[in-house]
């Protein structure tokens, strides 16, 4: 892609994209930012139900200083905003990408990483200040992260609206990457995928959906496992608004309703749904057109056409602690005894055999630690082992997080490592959930293991061949006893 004409001091360089002229920031450390940069046009009226449109170009040179709007969602409950930043910037033009490149140039060839942020596909975006791509940049890589829709705008299932919007935008985020990338200093035949927890739910579903073929070359998968929904579970939302918003559960009743009243059924109905409830939620479904087949299915078939695709992927030791402690329910399942271990192995499938085991490697685990690493097999590890145990062209490297948080209570929660992946300890926010003495070292040894893997395709350790540990990332345990998360450090 051509920059004649493009002209810019070096403290604000310009790259010609497919729809114009976009400028950007170079900070003192030589990294070129530009955010903001439109991929679709804005998802408002006949388009908020609708496949991802082309953005409108634009003549001359259209600022990229700030990040732009974020989708419209719903906050984080108290207890979990204590601990996760979700920043809300209002606006139309939500569906964005952010680019961080140490080289701003066609001809450079630079490895190129697309994040894929989470939020249980309600919440998010790529401006969390965690997800800053300053430290990948700094290493010779091209950094992108983008917004997609949400919730029921993203994957509310209607009758009369395409299903799994979300990862339509998501698929068109990507071909942006590979039509621009290569004049921000990318090589768009080298692009590695990451994200975590709904974002990895969202990579498995790329890995298998035809659309998405040839968009990436590798992929990382962080406490997130490839699934599809039942459609009901789905359909069982827009429902559920549609009863409190007295309206039909069609995409045009919906469309023709106020944002606001859309955010505010969809908050109440997101009180009664979590990770670990099992009932009705926001998320993929097997679709004709989009997601023909179970992804988890889909990639362990023989003949998986994602196949050539390396994958790294992996999860914390303690993942459900982020969803049980900062709401009391570590204290409750110990409460309730057994009886919290029995239903887990209902929730799970699990046998007596697998709470034996549990508890031999687990040794004075209580009732709520049990189930919670009940949970975690089922929703996490046991899909993501089944996966890397499949027949694969392509090797499958295996890790597991096992730092426990400076936070009490939290442990080796979910969510925890993405600090160490950006490297961005630094960040104010990052302490939200690590505390303020999370090690750089181990942020050092993790970040340099995604960036040798979307250099190489290799993080620096053997990969999985069906049995033996995963790659241990962690340091000493601390004390996990149970108290109020709102207790966290003051930050500096």
């Amino acid at each position: 892609m051509s920059t004649e004409g493009v002209a810019a001091d070096v403290g604000r360089p310009r790259v010609r994209t497919g729809a114009g002229v976009v400028e950007g920031r170079t900070g003192p450390d030589g990294i070129a930012v530009f955010r903001g940069i439109p991929y679709a046009a804005p998802p408002v009226g006949a388009l908020r139900f609708a496949p991802p449109a082309p953005p409108a170009a634009w003549d001359g040179v259209r600022e990229a200083a700030a990040f732009g709007p974020t989708a419209p969602k719903v906050p984080y409950p108290a207890t979990f905003a204590a601990l996760l930043t979700d920043p809300e910037i209002p606006g139309d033009d939500c569906l964005n990408v952010n680019v961080w490149t140490p080289e701003p140039a066609p001809g450079a060839g630079l490895p190129v990483m697309v994040w894929i942020h989470g939020g249980a596909h309600t919440r998010g975006s790529a401006a969390v200040p965690v997800y800053d791509g300053t430290a990948f940049a700094r290493d010779g890589i091209v950094m992108v992260s983008f917004n997609f829709r949400l919730g029921v705008l993203g994957y509310g299932l209607f009758p009369d609206a395409p299903a799994n919007r979300g990862l339509l935008d998501q698929i068109a985020a990507l071909q942006w990457v590979r039509d621009n990338i290569e004049a921000f200093g990318g090589d768009p035949a080298r692009v590695t995928v990451f994200g975590e927890s709904a974002g990895a739910i969202s990579i498995g579903a790329l890995l298998a959906a035809p659309r998405a073929a040839g968009l990436f070359h590798r992929a990382v998968l962080q406490s997130g496992a490839p699934e599809a929904l039942p459609r009901p579970r789905v359909r069982a939302m827009a429902r559920r608004m549609a009863s409190l918003l007295k309206v039909d559960a069609t995409a045009r009743a919906f469309a023709a309703t106020s944002l606001p009243d859309l955010m505010a059924a969809q908050a109440a109905v997101l009180r009664r749904s979590g990770p670990l409830l099992g009932g009705p939620a926001f998320g993929l479904v097997v679709d004709p057109d989009t997601l023909p087949v179970d992804p988890l299915d889909a990639l362990t078939a023989d003949a998986d056409a994602s196949g050539a695709v390396p994958l790294l992927f992996g999860w914390t030791t303690e993942e459900y602690r982020l969803w049980l402690a900062p709401t009391g329910g570590m204290r409750l399942l110990d409460r309730m005894g057994p009886l919290a271990v029995a239903l887990a192995r209902a929730r799970t499938g699990k046998d007596r055999a697998a709470v034996r085991a549990l508890r031999t490697a687990l040794p004075g685990a209580g009732p709520a630690e049990l189930a919670g690493q009940l949970l975690t097999d089922r929703l996490l590890r046991d899909p993501l082992r089944r996966l890397a145990g499949a027949r694969r062209a392509a090797p499958s490297y295996l890790y597991e997080f096992a730092w426990c948080s400076g936070i009490p209570g939290l442990g080796a929660c979910h969510a925890l490592e993405l600090g160490f992946v950006f490297d961005t300890l630094s960040v104010p926010e990052a302490a939200w959930l690590a505390g303020t003495e999370a090690p750089q070292e181990l942020a050092d040894a993790m970040h340099t293991a995604w960036v040798r893997f979307a250099t190489t395709g290799d993080p620096g350790w053997e990969p999985w061949s069906g049995d033996g540990p995963p790659k241990v990332f962690g340091g000493p345990e601390r004390d996990r006893t149970e108290v109020p998360v709102a207790t966290r450090p003051v930050l500096p």
